[in-house]
């Protein structure tokens, strides 16, 4: 049976255990430095100002002479800072290894599987989309052909933002000088008797966005097609894209709203979004 090899520094060590596989039986692991550097990067990341030895050894209980070696240990890593003699904070080791993770965390990673669920529960065909310039880009989407008549949007397709649920999301966010400007830069073109070709409207419409959360494009893009959005923030709070159903028109239910409302979250909670309700 392999066992986990043992690593000891001073009186610090790692202790391992074997690693049994099979119903009922746990895998046990303990790895006391390890711990112990964790128990001080966690009290470092409670404190917005440098935090003195004493302090930091008695919030993890553990003895002073110990901590301090754990300290110059991750000192020389980076991970932490030493910014006078006892006083330390975190160090930009962090930040770095941070920034990689937020830069590997691909939303449509993250929104693929909730995508499928969304499918799963409606029937209609579930679509993620970003903007790009004047436009929204459909880049995933979620559907079945055993379901029956669905709307399927080209993975790659462009449409302009005013016309779609998901760009009115992004139009809604902006700057309304911003929405004026795009009225006039596009000009405001329709596609069918339904499109808002007015900026007084798309003002009105914009204001529904922002005040209900979720955004429709009522047969505009496309006549017997209706979509509902919801908005995929970041850890920022920065909307990333747009998570839309789609639906032939008598088809669509105003009871998916909630639904769809709770797999943006979802995904949003992934990328590391944080609900300020």
């Amino acid at each position: 049976m392999a066992r986990l090899p043992t690593y000891s520094s001073r009186s610090d060590t790692y202790s391992a255990y074997p690693v049994v596989n099979g119903t009922g039986v746990h895998s046990t692991v303990t790895i006391q430095v390890l711990d112990r550097a964790m128990r001080i990067l966690d009290v470092l990341a409670r404190q917005q100002d440098p935090v003195p030895l004493k302090d930091i050894s008695a919030a993890t209980a553990l003895h002073t002479s110990t901590t301090h070696r754990i300290l110059n240990d991750l000192v020389v890593g980076r991970y932490v800072e030493r910014v006078d003699s006892g006083l330390y904070r975190l160090g930009m080791r962090l930040l770095e290894l941070g920034s990689l993770v937020k830069g590997r965390l691909d939303v449509r990673e993250a929104a693929i599987g909730p995508m499928r669920e969304l499918h799963k529960r409606t029937g209609q065909t579930v679509n993620l989309s970003l903007q790009q310039g004047d436009e929204i880009v459909y880049i995933e989407r979620a559907w079945s052909e055993r379901s029956g008549m669905q709307v399927v949007r080209a993975i790659g397709g462009r449409a302009p933002l005013h016309l779609t649920s998901t760009g009115k999301l992004f139009l809604s966010v902006g700057d309304p000088r911003h929405v004026r400007t795009y009225a006039m830069r596009t000009g405001l073109a329709g596609t069918t008797r339904n499109s808002i070709t007015q900026v007084d409207q798309l003002e009105r419409e914009l204001a529904l966005v922002r005040r209900h959360g979720y955004s429709r494009d009522n047969e505009e893009l496309e006549l017997g097609v209706r979509c509902i959005a919801a908005g995929v923030y970041d850890d920022s709070g920065q909307l990333k894209a747009g998570l839309s159903l789609s639906a032939p028109a008598e088809r669509m239910r105003d009871d998916w709203i909630p639904i769809l409302l709770d797999t943006a979250a979802q995904i949003s909670e992934s990328l590391g979004y944080e609900s300020q309700q």
